[in-house]
């Protein structure tokens, strides 16, 4: 086989690849149609508890590592600022609009270690769980500098409300 015939073979796969690739992504986005847009940041967001700069890792379906959300600028890694005011957090994506997950929208926060094409040490990475409309999902962040991460789980934990006494419970 000359150097010509293999080349093109070689482009060929490559092309075949990428079209494959944009196929996939444009099928996720059809089977994801019905995730809404995350909401815009209001207008008044009350006192800034927290920033720091992160790496955005990803959004996924809730419990599901490996299930990118690919709606609305969450589908790609991205360099981030995370700020968590009184009433929610914004996620300021860099390239996209910026992400407003209201405090009612928040589910809980803690560590995880991996994500879909993302594995660190040991409660490398914040995991964010919050709803996307009805639909319950997790972001996935990489703070710049590590302790940040303490300091944003001890932001956001208070904007969770806290449970109602149960009846007949000793106060």
């Amino acid at each position: 086989m000359d150097r010509t015939t293999s080349t093109t073979i070689v482009i060929a796969v490559i092309l075949l690849a990428l079209v494959g690739m944009v196929i996939g992504w444009r099928g996720r986005q059809k089977r994801q149609a019905h995730l809404p847009r995350p909401d815009a940041v209001p207008a008044d967001t009350g006192a800034e508890l927290f920033s720091a700069d992160a790496f955005y890792v990803a959004t996924t379906l809730a419990d599901d590592e490996l299930n990118r959300v690919a709606v609305s600028g969450l589908g790609f890694r991205a360099r981030a600022t995370v700020t968590v005011t009184a009433a929610g957090v914004i996620l300021s994506l860099a390239g996209t609009p910026e992400v407003f997950i209201a405090r009612a929208a928040l589910r809980t926060i803690d560590r995880a270690t991996y994500t879909i094409d993302r594995v660190v040490e040991k409660g490398g990475l914040v995991r964010l769980a919050w709803a996307l409309g009805a639909t319950p999902v997790d972001s996935y962040l990489r703070l710049t500098d590590p302790a940040d991460a303490t300091a944003l789980i001890d932001a956001v934990n208070p904007l969770f409300p806290t449970p109602a006494p149960l009846e007949g419970d000793a106060t």
